[in-house]
């Protein structure tokens, strides 16, 4: 009788995002965007990358506290004319998380549900 001996390895593959430069963002992406803070209004801030310029949607201006001309580096998805905000880095690596892909995917269903 003969033995058999077997390894297998599991390779888990997770998708990365790659930094997009603002004026190359397409709709419906998930992206990461980074770029100089110019403009603060409410739960948004206008971001420039050098590329083109961004409306970013945080919703809460109190959760985020930034302040015109910080550096940061923003995750999230480009749809509706603005950029929906999952998390922000700081440029001193302090990361502010605001929303999961799915929190925000929860959200748009009660949206619905409403009607």
């Amino acid at each position: 009788m003969a033995a058999y001996i077997s390894f297998f390895s599991i390779v888990i593959v997770t998708p990365t995002l790659a930094q997009t430069p603002i004026g190359e963002l397409q709709r419906g992406d998930n992206a990461i965007i980074s770029g100089q803070v110019i403009g603060i209004s409410g739960d948004e801030f206008m971001l420039d990358d050098g590329t083109g310029q961004i409306l970013v949607d945080t919703d809460d201006r109190e959760l985020t506290n930034l302040s015109v001309g910080e550096q940061v580096t923003v995750v999230g998805e480009y749809d509706d004319d603005d950029f929906d905000a999952y998390s922000i880095t700081r440029q001193d690596g302090s990361v502010i998380n605001i929303r999961s892909d799915d929190d925000y995917d929860d959200d748009d269903d009660d949206d619905d549900d409403d009607n």
